[in-house]
């Protein structure tokens, strides 16, 4: 799958490329950009939720398609969340830079979740409200690349969310200074999810890093678990935006997530 997400990216590069090479330049977002780090690391309440506008997946198609980017930033701002994702994959997640624009009202801090592999990816996002980004460790062969890349996004003043899905991707993580580290309990090349990995690789945690759960949550009690292990987030897309009243399964989530 990771390969199939690369070339649905190439268009994109070759844009970029061709701005670069005709010397044009984005401008950079002027409003306010909150911090994404500073709202979902964990406090005395315990565990924060990320929600994800999410209208479709590879494993499980189309997804309330009827839902646009302004009804769901409302009942995620409504139901607790604190900070959204919003998946801006074209080809096979139908998302689209826009929705960052249309979600900015809910004034929750947004992650931009794609598959960049470029640092004029980095430029692109920060013309937009997005407060972070998603660096797969797995789309970067070269260590020193994937550094480059969380310096540029650190140094842009966004934060970096740094995404392992084994131990190999977890140690070039840390050692390419990853500050916010998401384990995606989906691993992208099979699809398959393993709860076990959030579980082990947990134990890793260092002081000052910020620790995010991705994939396989969806229930009240599977926030609960995850608040008990220290994670300082969850992140949930699929089993809020599949709901018939998104709203009300984000805030059950969430209070999962303080009990």
């Amino acid at each position: 799958m990771l390969d199939k997400f690369r070339k649905a990216k190439q268009a994109e590069l070759d844009m970029l490329q061709q701005m670069q090479e005709e010397g044009k330049k984005f401008t950079p977002y002027a409003g306010k950009r909150l911090s994404f780090a500073d709202a979902i690391r964990r406090d005395d309440s315990g565990l924060k939720v990320i929600a994800e506008y999410k209208r479709a997946s590879p494993s499980k198609g189309d997804i309330n398609l009827g839902l646009s980017a302004a009804d769901v930033a409302g009942m995620y701002a409504a139901g607790g969340a604190s900070a959204i994702s919003v998946l801006t994959e074209e080809e096979y997640f139908k998302g689209n830079l826009g929705y960052l624009d249309e979600i900015k009202p809910s004034g929750l801090p947004m992650l931009r979740k794609d598959f960049l592999t470029d640092l004029m990816q980095v430029e692109q996002t920060l013309a937009t409200p997005a407060s972070a980004l998603l660096i797969i460790v797995r789309m970067f062969e070269d260590d020193g690349y994937l550094k480059e890349m969380i310096e540029s996004t650190h140094a842009a003043g966004l934060d970096a969310v740094v995404e392992a899905f084994d131990e190999a991707d977890l140690i070039r993580a840390k050692k390419a200074g990853a500050k916010i580290i998401q384990i995606n309990n989906r691993d992208l090349d099979t699809l398959g999810i393993d709860m076990n990995r959030s579980i082990e690789f947990i134990k890793q945690k260092d002081e000052g890093e910020i620790w995010i759960c991705a994939s396989g949550i969806s229930e009240p009690e599977d926030c609960s678990q995850m608040n008990g292990l220290g994670y300082d987030t969850v992140l949930i897309g699929t089993s809020i935006m599949s709901s018939p009243d998104p709203q009300a399964k984000l805030a059950a989530l969430v209070a999962g997530g303080k009990s």
